[in-house]
């Protein structure tokens, strides 16, 4: 009887352990290659996974018109902005684009817009907005160096895993 009794006992403990947490956890996002950095947007301290020392050096830099820019070598290179966004907009503008011609979207979600264009060879460009904590962000890539499509989906990942960081509590 004891023997039946922790044959059930245990696969019971172990779903009533597993089901523990609080609705205030989030789990911790981890992508294979990154670490978790923290930023400041407009005051706002955040975190986002960004890839690790052997793909560059990390430069995170605060614009004075509001966008925090990380970098991490070349193929790395986003810009983070507080702000609802307008994904109607920025198709708007892409579709206008009379220099960087576009040719198609990779993915066209309501919060996210992946697409490849092309100057004088394919490369590929994101704008996403995320909600972390109470706010907004706009996400994408920093234009000026050419993406392909794996890079650019490494950054779209990337900012998918963006959240508010909890103020540091003062000692009781």
């Amino acid at each position: 009887m004891k023997k039946l009794f922790l044959l059930l006992a245990a696969p019971a403990m172990l779903i009533l352990a597993s089901c523990g947490g609080t609705k205030n956890e989030e789990a911790t996002t981890t992508l294979p290659g990154m670490m978790e950095t923290t930023i400041n947007v407009n005051g706002n301290k955040l975190s986002i996974m960004v890839p690790d020392s052997t793909k560059g050096k990390l430069e995170v830099v605060e614009q004075s018109w509001g966008a925090t820019e990380i970098k991490v070598g070349k193929e790395f290179q986003i810009s983070v902005t507080e702000g609802e966004g307008d994904v109607a907009l920025t198709k708007s503008d892409i579709a206008g684009n009379d220099v960087n011609k576009f040719k198609r979207f990779v993915k066209d979600e309501p919060t996210l817009l992946f697409w490849e264009s092309e100057i004088t060879q394919p490369e590929y460009h994101f704008y996403t907005i995320v909600k972390a904590g109470n706010a907004s962000y706009v996400i994408e890539d920093i234009k000026g160096e050419i993406f392909n499509e794996k890079g650019a989906q490494t950054m779209i990942d990337a900012a998918k895993t963006l959240k508010a960081k909890d103020a540091a509590k003062p000692n009781a």
